[in-house]
């Protein structure tokens, strides 16, 4: 990673995992908890893309001079699963809040926690 870029990525992922880690230990609503975590796996998203990331690079496939340098396509391909995983997740997690409001009445972790009994 090259200079101001590199550090820009880095401390945009850095903010958005600590904002999400935020929004995560202050909620007080299950969806608001599965949008923070959402806002969290996204500074992975800017992490791994920064990783990644070489100034005057082009893409494996599209190069046609030997000598020009290419972006490494492994965090690319990594990115995109991480995209694919935490859609699988958000998916999950909201069907479970929204079964958690069919049976309990509220989405309040704190309500929550009291019915455990």
């Amino acid at each position: 990673m090259n200079g101001v870029v590199g550090m820009a990525c880095y401390g945009v992922a850095g903010w958005l995992l600590l904002i999400g880690a935020i929004g995560i230990v202050r909620s007080r609503h299950l969806v608001h908890t599965v949008v923070s975590l959402s806002v969290s796996q996204a500074g992975t998203y800017v992490l791994l893309l920064g990783i990644g990331y070489q100034d005057q690079a082009g893409a494996p496939i599209v190069v046609q001079d030997q000598r020009q340098p290419v972006v490494d396509p492994m965090v690319q391909a990594m990115t995109l699963t991480d995209i694919v995983v935490s859609a699988t997740i958000t998916a999950l997690l909201l069907g479970l809040t929204i079964q958690i409001s069919k049976r309990h009445g509220t989405v309040d972790p704190d309500e929550l926690r009291a019915l455990r009994g």
